[in-house]
């Protein structure tokens, strides 16, 4: 919906009124957004983006396993945050699956682009990639985590290698690792507590439960509070009866028997400890206890109990953060110790005594916090060595002390990932990987690669798979691998032509061009000189320049000339209209805008709307700055004044000034040859609501000289021809030959069958996709190709899967 001129108004003025708070807000980059994990945000997703100063460069291998290895392994493991792009909550990472498609280039997606629906929909990050001659599968395995960065991975293998397996495997050891950390490694993670059935907001079962006013996220220094209590059984099922909490001294801060509400059918004596003398004078209710917990436990509180889910459920609240017992002195094979038992063992206090009257739960209550806070401050290794026999009923064995000293510790990704108990996995055709043939599977088709990486009980920490079918078909039919990719070039650069006509006669090529690029860069203008007639046929730069002229020229008025501008009607661009309607739809250009600003002299000729097919251009429906006509335009003049080559001079600071009016301006790229000025500008904003606004505001920004329009080129593509332009000398008699070859160009049976092949290929990466385990780096590579010959550059696709 667009908003009203009025509110438009207002909203300018709303903005010009903080323009030095605004100005301050809008210098902040992305870069800048690896930011502070605040401890409200700890907690969102996790999530991937490119900077915006790294998108106009290609990504290299190295790169690419600079993020690898700080996804995997992360500022804990010693490993820097990449340079060129931000991974945010990195500690919640799961795993991380690399799919390498070998024989795809970057130009190949674009030409595809509606048919690879899932990549472009589902990965909201995107880079060119530079492909080397070396084998990337193998790169990724044996690239080595940098040792200066790697101290306390090598401590960790060391204190591995040192640690008998006994301990290694120990439950404790492989949930908690071996180093001491603070309460916050303890507190039940969301995804856990949903999965043992704590009561968790907005999970079904739990509508009518109270939250306590908790924050967001706790840190090592919150409070910790022991809670326990029992429960009367009724005709409704266990209902509470009695609640205990104490504070981290162990002073019992509550203690009250709870009045059922149902009609109780039995005490529950032995266990409880309670009896119908006891409760027969008291009123307090379930919902008196809910509101005084509420008030007595701060905001940043972490509650600890044993099975402390079953006291959640009974007293029918809702807490973030908490640590069960229970949970961390783990068993084998999820069996629990029972609290009497801990207490007994670690903490030597005698609790739930037969002589006792069922069971005390301020006792109990003290219990849980004494185990939860020694825990905590031993730490597991700790914990497990000195109470292995005692507590787990076993034994280490002392092994010969004459065997040879322990082996220099690897540096290699996939070693320091088994060191550390990720498992990693290859899967593909058979290829020299360095990498233990244990951990790989020779498939003979992608098919099969994707059914044996499904088929899996668990899904491997690291896993490579790697694609081949279509390098094995480009293989099959090298001679023309060279015409197909030429062919694919293109047609991707026809999506930046228009053609133009009739012009009156002597209509030069320079005039054409000082014309056409009020637009956006020309890369190149062909004129046509048919027996009557001048046309022309503009190849511009970006998708924008070809997609304003069309709008926005179409209809000139030139000494009695209607100006006809149009797409070049070859079979390839029937569907150009969907490609570039996906494109403006695109997540990467969501909140973009790409502007032009005319030249003093061309926006004074302009005087009345510009008509298509006799019809005013609607704008706001186009999303286009309406241009209006050049009234009996000579050659090289406007309304009998020279026409001057666009001298517009963009600065990014008055693009800013310009278009803060209608939001936060993030960034401003002013793309532009070395020593000239910038006539375009891509402007990305806070919010697509922003860039919204400005579109519908394009006739207060035409007062200003300004043309925009929703950007369709990717932001990580320096122009839309500059990805299919050969890097070679060109050839005019070639390029001569390949204009008469596209003139007649349709779609082949190669061009229908790699259609098929690419329908097919993401289909299966979002099987795959789908397949993944929530909280996984997704990184999709399309090789591209690297020679002595020729440079095609690949492209890399990032996502990380959220959680369901």
């Amino acid at each position: 919906m667009e908003p009203s001129s009025a509110a438009a108004t207002c909203n300018r003025g709303k903005r010009k009124s903080d323009t030095a708070h605004g100005k301050a807000k809008r210098l902040k980059s992305v870069q800048q957004g690896e930011e502070t994990l605040e401890c409200g945000r700890s907690s969102r997703s996790p999530r991937i983006s490119v900077l915006l100063d790294r998108l106009q460069q290609p990504i290299t291998p190295n790169e690419l396993t600079e993020l690898l290895h700080y996804a995997a392994l992360g500022k804990t493991g010693g490993i820097k945050q990449p340079s060129w792009c931000r991974l945010l909550h990195q500690k919640r990472i799961k795993a991380v699956n690399v799919v390498i498609v070998e024989g795809l280039s970057q130009s190949h997606f674009y030409k595809h682009y509606l048919t690879l629906r899932h990549l472009r929909t589902n990965y909201t990050s995107r880079a060119t990639f530079t492909s080397s001659s070396s084998d990337l599968a193998s790169a990724i395995f044996s690239g080595e985590v940098p040792k200066s960065d790697a101290l306390s991975l090598s401590q960790r293998h060391s204190e591995s290698n040192q640690m008998h397996k006994a301990l290694r495997t120990h439950p404790v050891i492989t949930k908690f690792g071996t180093q001491r950390r603070g309460l916050t490694a303890y507190v039940l993670p969301q995804e856990e507590m949903i999965k043992r059935h704590y009561p968790v907001k907005g999970m079904p079962g739990f509508e009518e439960f109270v939250c306590t006013d908790s924050v967001d996220c706790v840190t090592d220094s919150s409070p910790l509070y022991g809670l326990d209590c029992e429960m009367c059984l009724t005709e409704k099922g266990y209902e509470l009866a009695r609640v205990s909490l104490v504070d981290g001294d162990g002073r019992c801060v509550l203690d009250e028997l709870v009045k059922p509400q149902n009609r109780i059918l039995n005490y529950l004596t032995k266990f409880s400890g309670i009896t119908a003398a006891m409760l027969r004078p008291i009123t307090t209710s379930l919902r008196d206890v809910q509101v005084k917990l509420r008030t007595m436990l701060p905001s940043d509180a972490v509650l600890v109990g044993h099975s402390v889910n079953n006291d959640l459920r009974a007293l029918k609240l809702i807490h973030q953060h908490v640590i069960d017992t229970s949970l961390l002195y783990r068993r084998e094979f999820g069996q629990r110790f029972k609290l009497k038992v801990l207490a007994e063992t670690l903490l030597k206090r005698q609790i739930q005594t037969e002589e006792k009257k069922g069971h005390n739960p301020t006792e109990d209550a003290i219990a849980a916090l004494h185990l939860a806070q020694y825990f905590i401050k031993t730490g597991p290794r700790q914990v497990v060595e000195l109470h292995l026999e005692d507590l787990w009923g076993y034994a280490i064995e002392e092994e010969s002390t004459d065997c040879a000293p322990p082996p220099t510790p690897s540096h290699r990704f996939a070693d320091v990932l088994q060191t550390l108990g990720r498992s990693v996995a290859f899967l593909g055709k058979r290829s020299d990987i360095e990498l233990d043939l244990s951990n790989q599977r020779w498939l003979n088709s992608d098919k099969e690669v994707l059914a044996s990486f499904r088929r899996q009980d668990k899904c491997p920490f690291l896993s490579v798979l790697q694609f081949s079918s279509f390098s094995d078909h480009l293989k099959r039919c090298r001679p023309h691998q060279e015409q197909q990719y030429q062919r694919v070039c293109a047609n991707l650069r026809d999506m930046c032509v228009v053609f133009a006509g009739p012009f009156p006669a002597g209509f030069s090529e320079r005039e054409a061009r000082r014309l056409f690029r009020c637009c956006g860069p020309v890369r190149k203008i062909k004129m046509l000189n048919t027996a009557v007639r001048v046309h022309a046929e503009v190849e511009y730069e970006l998708l924008e320049g070809a997609m304003l002229a069309l709008k926005t020229l179409n209809g000139l008025n030139m000494q009695r000339h209607t100006i006809k501008v149009q797409r070049p009607v070859y079979e390839s661009m029937l569907d150009l209209d969907l490609t570039l309607d996906a494109l403006m739809g695109d997540s990467l250009n969501a909140s973009h805008l790409y502007t032009v600003k005319l030249s003093h002299s061309m926006a004074e000729s302009i005087h009345v709307p510009a008509k298509v097919n006799g019809r005013t251009l609607d704008a706001k429906r186009s999303g286009v700055t309406p241009v209006t006509a050049l009234n009996s335009l000579p050659p090289a003049e406007v309304n009998g004044a020279q026409l001057q080559p666009t001298k517009s001079k963009l600065s990014e600071e008055a693009v800013r000034d310009t278009f803060a009016h209608f939001g936060t301006v993030e960034r401003v790229v002013l793309p532009g040859k070395p020593g000239k000025h910038a006539r375009h500008a891509h402007i990305k904003f806070e919010s697509s609501e922003d860039r919204r606004a400005a579109l519908s505001s394009s006739e207060d920004l035409w007062k200003e000289n300004y043309l925009v329009c929703p950007s369709l080129t990717p932001p990580h593509l320096p122009s839309w021809v500059a990805m299919t332009t050969p890097t070679a000398t060109p050839d005019p008699d070639k390029e001569a030959a390949e204009d008469e070859e596209r003139s007649h160009m349709h779609i082949s049976s190669q061009d229908q069958e790699i259609d098929l092949m690419m329908r097919k290929l993401d289909r299966r990466l979002h099987k795959l996709f789908r397949s993944l385990p929530d909280w996984t780096l997704s990184v999709v590579v399309l090789l591209g190709h690297t020679s002595s010959h020729d440079h095609v550059p690949g492209l890399c696709l990032m996502e990380v899967k959220q959680g369901s």
